[in-house]
């Protein structure tokens, strides 16, 4: 039984990652920024613009895992928003450092949440294994400052980095947007729709941060699953689970554009990233088709 502290514990991912953690015996607590009274699991304040934490938070731990972070598709990637990405992710590390050094902790393991944006918003059908260079547009720059404040943590424990692919899930994320339109007959792939989606079922998703925190491995995994789709195929999948036809043309690059601006390379761009390495170590995959994977999230 480990004794895990979780940053952005509330959100999609910590969610789930929180339950199965607590239903596999560990103990997980949270950072907020809020008061959580009714909460599942004990939460403690951390104040990143006023650099403090709540230092019971650390009584005790073994791990931290880093989720925080601003959505990345929330809003549109104006100056102040994309500087809100990069800060609600880099400076939640340097505080957390802070406080490691300052209290002297014996972690076993920092775990950090990276994304397969660090190899850039539109590599084709390239075959992205995680020695592949980083891009150069802002997600990549965004994810290759992420990584790197992470790395800061190996003076003081082993480190690990994952990285994430499109998480599907029935409760919000890419898949539930994608959903939105084709409940209302109105559904279409995005662009020419041959960019690839390299998805991953939230269970599976979670199970590697278990996995990584379990067996005690450091470095960076790619976490999609075995078998990428392109945007086109993920929205007839999602259509056929929803037994709604998809009756209109695909929606153009001008109007995605119009629509999102600059963010709108994250959905005409794509990526085919393999998983081998985290594979190698042992880790299965429950869902490696996407039909499956959408059926099981939709029943």
């Amino acid at each position: 039984m480990a004794k895990i502290l979780i940053t952005g514990g509330s959100g999609l991912v910590g969610t789930h990652l929180s339950h199965l953690l607590s239903s596999s015996g560990h103990q997980v607590r949270h950072l907020s920024r809020s008061h959580q009274p009714n909460g599942d699991y004990p939460t403690f304040l951390w104040d990143i613009q006023n650099q403090t934490i709540d230092e019971k938070a650390f009584d005790g731990l073994d791990h931290i895992i880093h989720l925080a972070g601003a959505g990345v598709a929330d809003q549109k990637w104006t100056d102040k928003r994309k500087q809100i990405i990069l800060d609600s992710r880099v400076d939640g590390i340097k505080l957390l450092h802070h406080y490691a050094e300052k209290l002297n902790l014996r972690l076993k393991s920092f775990i950090s949440a990276s994304a397969i944006g660090y190899y850039g918003l539109d590599t084709g059908d390239r075959k992205l294994d995680e020695l592949k260079p980083p891009g150069s547009d802002f997600l990549a720059e965004v994810v290759k400052s992420w990584e790197a404040e992470a790395d800061t943590f190996q003076s003081l424990t082993q480190v690990a980095k994952v990285r994430i692919g499109v998480v599907l899930s029935a409760e919000g994320g890419a898949m539930t947007e994608i959903m939105k339109p084709i409940k209302f007959y109105a559904g279409a792939p995005l662009g020419n729709g041959d960019q690839y989606m390299s998805w991953i079922h939230i269970e599976d998703l979670c199970r590697i941060f278990q996995f990584v925190l379990e067996e005690e491995i450091e470095g960076t995994y790619n976490a999609a699953a075995p078998n990428p789709v392109t945007n086109e195929a993920l929205t007839k999948s999602l259509a056929r689970a929803l037994n709604k036809p998809l009756i209109l043309p695909n929606v153009p690059g001008f109007v995605l554009k119009l629509m999102l601006g600059e963010m709108a390379q994250m959905v005409q761009g794509g990526n085919y990233v393999l998983s081998d390495k985290i594979r190698e170590k042992g880790f299965k995959f429950n869902y490696t088709n996407i039909d499956s994977a959408v059926k099981n999230l939709l029943t």
